[in-house]
Order: C-alpha cells, then sequence, then structure tokens
C-alpha cells in the first residue's frame, strides 16, 4: 500500500465535480512536473513553457468568474492549489501570484475596460502579471511602504522599490502598490515602461524552481488610467492577500503529502535487519503522525473553502490554516526525510525540497508571528501590534 490513508473517508466529503478537477491536475503534475523537477530544482529554472498548458489546464485565475476566467469553485481551486504543490511550491507560487494577486488585484479593483483588456489575456497565460507591494524595508508592515506616485497631469510618476517579487523578470504587467497623497493606492504597469527593472534574486537556497525578483521603479510614468479605480488604503492589496493565503493554506498540503508518499514507499522497499524500515515501530509511529496531520489539515482547508464559496470566509479563519497548516507540512517534511536516512538529501527525494521550499512559503502572505497575533486579537479582541486600521480589516 502506498499514498495517505484516507482514514477519514475525506473523498466522501468532495463532489464528483471537486475530484475530477483534483485528478486532472494531479495528472498533470505527474506527467509534466515529476520527471524534471530536481533537475529545475537544481538548474534553480522555472519551467516557462508550462505556462501555456498550465492555462489549458483551467488554473490561471481558476476562481474567477467572467472575462474568460474558468469561474471554478473556492474547493475546486485549493485541491488544484495542493496538486500543485505536490509537484513543487514554485508551481503552485506562480498560478497564485498570477491568479490570487495580480488576476485578483484587477479583478476585484479595476475598470470594466482594465478588466475586459487584460484578464481574457492572463487565463490564457499570453500575459503574466506581477504583484509588487512588499519593499526591501517593508514587509510585515505594508503601511510603512515608501514607494511614491506622483500625479503629474494625465500621469502618474512612480518612484520606489520592492523586493521579492514573483515573476516580475518575465511579467508583463505589474500590480504596483504605492503611497499618494491621497493614500495607497494600485497602479497596472506594463513592464517595458522606462524606469521599470526586475533584477532576479540569486542564488536562493529555498523555492529555486521559481523566480523572485528586486524591482526598482525611477521615474516610472504611466497614464491616469493605469490607476485601479476601486483599490483606496491597504484594503486592496489585503484582499488580494487574502485570495493567495486561501491557496496556501491547501497548497502546503499537498508538499507535505507528497513528501509522506516518498517516505513511505522507501520504507517499504528499504530492508534492514532483514526486514522493511516500514515493520519497526518507530518508522509506523512516525507515518501514523504524519498522516493523521495531513487529514487534519485538509479538513481545515475543506471547511476554508466551503465557508468561501458560502461567502462567509473572514481573514482570522484563512490566518488559521495559513498558519497550523503551512507549519504541520514544514514539519511533515523534515520527519520524511529522517525515514530516508541519507538517501534524503539527493535530489531524486522530494521531501528535503519540500522543506526548503516550505521555509519560504512560511514566511510570504505572513508570518507565523504575523498570523499568531492575527489570530491573538479575535481571540482576546487586543491587538498586540499596531497595523494600521485599514490592514487590520
Amino acid at each position: 500500500m502506498t499514498g495517505v490513508p484516507d482514514l477519514l473517508d475525506f473523498d466522501e466529503l468532495l463532489t464528483d465535480d471537486e475530484r475530477a478537477v483534483r485528478d486532472r491536475v494531479r495528472a498533470f503534475v505527474d506527467a509534466r512536473v515529476r520527471p524534471d523537477i530536481a533537475d529545475w530544482y537544481d538548474r534553480a529554472e522555472f519551467p516557462v513553457a508550462l505556462i501555456p498548458e498550465l492555462a489549458e489546464l483551467g488554473v490561471l485565475g481558476m476562481h474567477l468568474t467572467g472575462y474568460g476566467c474558468p469561474a471554478r469553485s473556492a474547493v475546486e481551486y485549493g485541491l488544484a492549489a495542493m496538486e500543485l504543490e505536490a509537484g513543487d511550491s514554485g508551481l503552485r507560487t506562480f498560478v497564485s501570484v498570477q491568479g490570487s494577486l495580480a488576476m485578483s488585484a484587477i479583478h476585484k479593483h479595476g475598470s470594466e475596460e482594465q478588466k475586459q483588456h487584460w484578464l481574457p489575456r492572463m487565463a490564457r497565460g499570453e500575459v503574466i502579471g506581477c504583484f509588487g507591494l512588499t519593499e526591501p524595508q517593508s514587509g510585515s508592515d505594508p503601511s510603512s511602504m515608501t514607494t511614491f506616485a506622483r500625479r503629474e497631469g494625465d500621469t502618474w510618476v512612480i518612484n520606489g522599490a520592492k523586493r521579492w517579487i514573483g515573476l516580475a523578470s518575465i511579467a508583463h504587467i505589474a500590480i504596483v502598490w504605492a503611497q499618494t497623497d491621497d493614500g495607497v493606492r494600485g497602479f497596472i504597469v506594463p513592464t517595458e515602461t522606462a524606469g521599470f527593472v526586475a533584477t532576479p534574486i540569486a542564488p536562493k537556497m529555498s523555492m529555486r524552481a521559481s523566480i523572485q525578483c528586486d524591482i526598482t521603479l525611477t521615474d516610472v510614468r504611466v497614464p491616469a488610467d493605469a490607476q485601479l479605480p476601486e483599490a483606496r488604503g491597504l484594503r486592496g492589496p489585503f484582499s488580494c492577500l487574502n485570495e493567495a493565503r486561501y491557496g496556501i493554506g491547501w497548497g502546503v498540503i499537498g508538499a507535505a503529502r507528497d513528501s509522506y508518499e516518498t517516505a513511505l514507499r522507501y520504507s517499504l522497499s528499504r530492508v534492514q535487519f532483514n526486514t522493511p524500515i516500514a515493520g519497526f515501530q518507530l518508522t509506523q509511529q512516525k507515518l501514523v503522525d504524519m498522516a493523521i496531520e495531513i487529514e487534519k489539515a485538509q479538513l481545515v482547508a475543506l471547511r476554508l473553502g466551503r465557508l468561501k464559496d458560502a461567502g462567509k470566509l473572514q481573514p482570522h479563519q484563512i490566518s488559521v490554516a495559513k498558519l497550523s497548516n503551512t507549519r504541520a507540512a514544514i514539519a511533515i517534511a523534515r520527519e520524511s526525510r529522517t525515514i530516508l536516512g541519507g538517501n534524503g538529501v539527493a535530489a531524486e527525494y522530494s521531501p528535503m525540497r519540500h522543506a526548503a521550499n516550505l521555509e519560504s512559503v512560511r514566511t510570504y502572505e505572513g508570518t507565523d508571528e504575523v498570523h499568531t497575533l492575527v489570530l491573538g486579537a479575535h481571540i482576546t479582541g487586543i491587538p498586540a501590534f499596531r497595523p494600521s486600521a485599514e490592514g487590520a480589516a
């Protein structure tokens, strides 16, 4: 027997359509990602050639409706994120940056003209977007951003810097968040605009099969209609971040499950002292503990998905999944590596790669500390940090 035992009959909680989406994305990952991911990771290469196939798979802007977007449910998107991250966190991150951040920003806050112009091409993978919020000195506290957009007649002039911006060096447009005289606003900035420079960050010890960049904006001039008209204050970017955090709550389960499955298969075939190591009590305890944590994480994610599809999901509930599921996934990846022994450091086995990736996932879209304090404030009614009134929403 291999794979995660469905200890709680989780599949029975899914509809036929949900299982079909999951199985289709899983088959794609098995065929197009697993054979090459170790090499991509080793060479620090993001598989750009897969972008049209991901579009054909229907996972770009998957949960968005209209404008050529797939209009799948939140649960279906979550299941797809889980299967993509079972391949590699970098793959799920690409889909998240494109759909949950860049496309969501336009879908939620853009004008009708902006939506019509950009979203169909982004859903087809013809236009790649990135999301410029984090700055070199502004991560957990985006209210302290220093990037500034100044209005000059019929144009905006943007100056500043962003850091750890996924996809920026291959993106066609950047959603750039900047201070203005009227507070934080968002702008659609074509990356070919003079003064926009994206530089991949290297070397990296994590997310190697992914792209993260530094961005500099030097007198970047865009027309007045580049502004996202419905995004005012930090509620604009935070609404997009919540979309991405939701997907992470599902995605990390895929990394955990793949680590577990790798360790289980190995333990059944690795013979020591004339018996498979899966027959030893300590190994079985590790496998049982990991399987239970995966089941629990799936139930948390599914609960959030059902709430989101019902229009009832609250930000603090997203923090539960981002914090708990990511923390569990890292522990599972690390424990899986111990079952592999010395072979666990070889690239042909996934747990150590997943563990390294998950250190980045643990940090982006809100650190453990930030999500802990979000939940602490919700439980006690007393904020232990001082975000802006807008950002706390």
